[in-house]
Parts: structure tokens; sequence; C-alpha cells
């Protein structure tokens, strides 16, 4: 006998058995998300679906089905959705199993799989047209408004910090060199998520790309950041190199760049600071507003990329200092 724990529960059961008029044998959580989508795991006889639930009130399902269509058409392997149902709120997708990137990753598999991972970003670099698209523009008011997640959630909240008038000019001012930075580089279509809980392990066309209804067109190194300094593993400098200079090589290729890797490199960190502020950001909310505490774990790691890639860089010596002197023993307090 299949169960139900709530309402939005009874109604995907509903609208699987009664509309869809599938005979299920098993119906479990598959995986929650950082937003207030869920995802059930289906059966019926030899086969299984993901159902994702996004209450309307709360999730809109029109960005999901919209860069699902783009990201297929573009030949970069996203789930199938098999049946929608708008108005609940509810999809039935295909199903990529329960493994990801973060369960198989190991020192001796890192450039292969990542090696995957970089190869089906470029397609999706190469094949989605900017122009055409219809995605929104990764713009400076956006990449201001997600900074603002760092000093709003994390130092105010997270770690009770008030700063001097001083110590806010100057975030303004790395603020503005980040964002500055990101809005020079290549634009490109941006999963926006590219990392190792949202790239499926799967044995055909390898990896199966999940979670990239926030798509937009930004900076070229945005998604490789993501990857290559993920918020939920990390690696040396040395292996992050190994990845990341075959992956410029592509791009030089495929000509979506000219600079040299110097510059490249340059607009991987950088970005990768903003990413990581960002994402620091959205761990304290998803604490403190969302009762997730489980994400306040991540901060140390994400924290300490932002701390040793800033001090590479002269422009972002005081910023360096105000998080080494500051920030990271409030955070140790705090977390």
């Amino acid at each position: 006998m299949i169960t139900a724990s709530d309402d939005r529960e009874k109604a995907i059961l509903h609208w699987l058995t009664n509309d869809l008029q599938l005979n299920i044998t098993q119906f479990k959580p598959a995986s929650s998300d950082a937003s207030f989508r869920r995802y059930f795991r289906v059966h019926q006889q030899q086969d299984t679906y993901i159902v994702m639930d996004a209450p309307p009130d709360k999730e809109d399902t029109a960005p999901f089905i919209k860069v699902a269509q783009l990201f297929s058409q573009a030949q970069v392997n996203v789930p199938q959705i098999i049946q929608q149902n708008t108005k609940q709120g509810f999809l039935l997708l295909e199903d990529f199993g329960s493994e990801c990137l973060l369960d198989r990753l190991n020192n001796n598999n890192i450039e292969n799989l990542y090696q995957d991972a970089l190869a089906s970003l470029l397609i999706l670099q190469t094949n989605v047209d900017i122009k055409t698209c219809g995605l929104p523009q990764y713009d400076a008011d956006l990449l201001q408004v997600e900074l603002n997640l760092f000093s709003d959630w994390f130092l105010n909240q997270q770690c009770k910090l008030t700063l001097s008038a001083t110590e806010q000019a100057m975030l303004a001012k790395s603020n503005e060199l980040l964002i500055a930075s990101a809005l020079q580089q290549t634009q490109v279509c941006v999963h926006r998520d590219y990392h190792s809980r949202n790239l499926m392990h799967i044995s055909i066309d390898n990896p199966g790309i999940i979670d990239f209804q926030d798509a937009v067109i930004g900076p070229i190194t945005y998604d490789a950041v993501s990857l290559l300094r993920d918020c939920y593993i990390s690696w040396s400098d040395a292996q992050i190199e190994s990845s990341l200079k075959p992956y410029y090589q592509n791009l030089i290729q495929a000509q979506l760049i000219t600079c040299d890797y110097p510059q490249f490199k340059r607009d991987f960190d950088l970005m990768g600071i903003q990413r990581h502020l960002k994402a620091i950001g959205i761990f304290s909310r998803l604490n403190i507003r969302d009762g997730k505490h489980a994400y306040l774990k991540d901060i140390p790691r994400t924290l300490n990329y932002v701390i040793t890639i800033s001090a590479n860089y002269p422009e972002l010596r005081d910023f360096h200092h105000f998080l080494v002197n500051k920030v990271l023993p409030a955070s140790q307090r705090a977390l």
C-alpha cells in the first residue's frame, strides 16, 4: 500500500494513478532542493520516473520546461519531460538514477569525470544561440543582488557583524571589481548551478544535467568555476589546472574566446569569488530562513576559496585582510 504523508503527495499520487493511468508500485522521496521544490522516485513495473513537485504559489515550472527544451535542442543531456501538470506544479521526468558526480569523484577519476562535464558544458556554450534563446541577462544588477546576499545574510545575520563606513566602502569597491570582470567576459548560456550535485553519473552520454531552470546569458567562466571549485568538494590547484587548461584550449579552438591563459585564469578566479560570496549568503539564508541547517557545513570550504584566491590579487588586498581579520573569526564563532 502506497501512502502519502501530506496533501501535495496525495495530489501527485492522484495525478499519476487517475489522470496518467500509471500503476505505481513504489513512491518515495528522491531528493529535496535548496528551493521549495521536492522530487519523488516512482516505480511502475520495470520503469522508474522522477516527479517534480513545485508548489505553484512558491515555484514556477515554466522556466524549467523552457530551459529543458532549449538544452535538449542544444544536444545537452537533460531529463525528458514525459508529462506535465503546470496548474498543480507537477512534472513527470526521465529518471537519471540516484548517483551524482559527487558520489563518484575521487583522485583517480577526477580528470575523466571533469572532462565529460566540461565537454557537455562546451556543447551548451556552443549550441545555445544567446540572441534567440530568450534567457535573461546576467547583468550588473543581478550580479550585485547576488553579492548582497553575502553581506545581508552571512555578515549581518549569520555572523552578527556590523560594518564600519570604511568597510562598507571597501566591500562596494571589491564588488565593483568582480562585476566589471564578469561583464567584460565572453557572454554565453550559463547553467548557473553547474556542480557535482547537479550532474548525474549515468552510463550513456554522461553526465545527465539537472536543476537548470535558473539559466541565464552570462560570463563564460561561471559554470567552469562552479564545477572545478565546487562548494561541496575541493581539489588541489594542480588538479584544477589539469582540467582547466584543456578546457581553455577547447574554448580557444571553438573560437569562443581569444584571451591568453593568464587573463582567462584571472576571469575564472574573480568569477569564482563572486559565485562563492553568493553561495555563502544562500547557505546562510537556507539556515536562517528555511531551517535547512546542513548547508552551514559547506560555508567554511566556500569561504576558504574566497580567502585563498583573493590573496593572489593586489586589488583585493583590503578585502582579503577584512576576510582574514574580521570575517573568519566571526564565522568560526557563528558556525
